[in-house]
């Protein structure tokens, strides 16, 4: 195993259960409480801050060649993410607001979308490099 696909491997893992963990919360929390999720902030937005604070790794990854994408458009995205969690921290009012639900739960399913992919995508491509050493 290369030191590149064991770390982007854990990398993506640790993303994948952070951004679980903050959906299943999210929806235990919306399933339990209802409409009531004036402290829902308060319980993932500390993981959340955290997932995103990582995602800018994602930069690197591309900028190192270590990852294959485009690096304009993950630079809108992770910025776009990053500028509007710090909106919702430093505004105080709106982290009851129903709309940072939302706003959590989409971004958690489109990341949990992406890092699955991610995560099959490498191990797809581990495993083919295998096969070949077999033959």
């Amino acid at each position: 195993l290369s030191f590149r696909l064991t770390y982007i491997f854990v990398y993506n893992l640790l993303q994948f259960c952070g951004h679980t963990w903050i959906l299943t919360n999210t929806i235990a929390r919306f399933l339990t409480f209802g409409k009531a999720l004036a402290d829902m902030f308060y319980s993932v937005g500390f993981v959340m801050s955290l997932c995103q604070l990582l995602s800018f790794l994602e930069l690197f990854h591309i900028a190192d060649g270590i990852e294959k994408a485009r690096l304009l458009p993950r630079f809108i995205q992770v910025t776009e993410k990053n500028v509007l969690l710090i909106l919702v921290i430093l505004l105080e009012e709106m982290q009851s607001k129903p709309v940072v639900c939302l706003l959590f739960l989409l971004w958690n399913i489109q990341d949990l979308l992406i890092t699955v992919w991610q995560l099959l995508k490498e191990r797809r491509h581990h495993l083919a490099k295998w096969n070949k050493k077999k033959k």
